[in-house]
């Protein structure tokens, strides 16, 4: 089972061209059937190492991450009431990932009634109660509060690309480049490449257009 946004390009594709069919058809079925959960995204840029510190927010910041910082602790505590609230959480942005029937079947029907339930119940906007769930399910599907493996890894393991050069932790080259925006261009690919911050075409493979 594959969780991913509904349209094909999106700036947090792991694609070098934002795009998500090449991510599908990269994605390892072995090892999602070996690992359970396995996020769609390597690069660490947005989410990792730590995201949020539920336990210490910020608390003169006023963007959308600040007040999912703020709300995260109370949200936690209703989604998972028996577990003790993290002091950092980290994961991969994007809310993307893939599932084995097997991890699904590991949590009890109530737990997913209750997840649904705060979603239909609770007075956050969407925006914030979403960003919670981005950085939940992981912690829903069995992984550490901090679930960032090493970049390199991830790109072995996920999606078979294990010759890439990395020179950090976090990311490896010609991979991934974070846009200056978070919508794409209108008319995307065929329009909006090499503008604005955009990437051009081929730029990944050395054959830009």
């Amino acid at each position: 089972m594959v969780f991913i946004h509904s349209l094909r390009y999106q700036w947090h594709n792991e694609d070098p061209m934002y795009d998500g069919v090449p991510v599908l058809r990269k994605l390892r079925l072995s090892y999602v059937d070996k690992a359970g959960f396995v996020p769609l995204r390597c690069t660490w840029t947005l989410g990792c190492p730590s995201e949020l510190k539920p336990t210490n927010p910020f608390a003169t910041r006023i963007d959308d991450r600040s007040h999912t910082e703020e709300a995260y602790a109370e949200a936690f505590r209703q989604l998972f009431p028996n577990i003790t609230i993290p002091d950092v959480v980290g994961a991969t942005c994007g809310g993307q990932f893939a599932l084995a029937k097997w991890k699904i079947l590991e949590r009890p029907l109530e737990d997913y009634v209750r997840y649904r339930q705060w979603l239909m119940d609770t007075p956050l906007p969407d925006a914030i109660s979403g960003r919670i769930f981005e950085y939940s399910w992981h912690i829903m599907f069995g992984k550490s509060y901090v679930n960032c493996p090493s970049a390199k890894e991830c790109f072995c393991n996920t999606f078979g690309l294990c010759d890439l050069e990395c020179n950090s932790e976090g990311e490896c080259e010609k991979r991934y480049i974070l846009p200056q925006y978070a919508v794409m261009p209108p008319g995307w690919p065929q329009y909006g490449p090499g503008t604005d911050g955009w990437p051009e075409v081929g730029w990944a493979d050395g054959k830009k257009k």
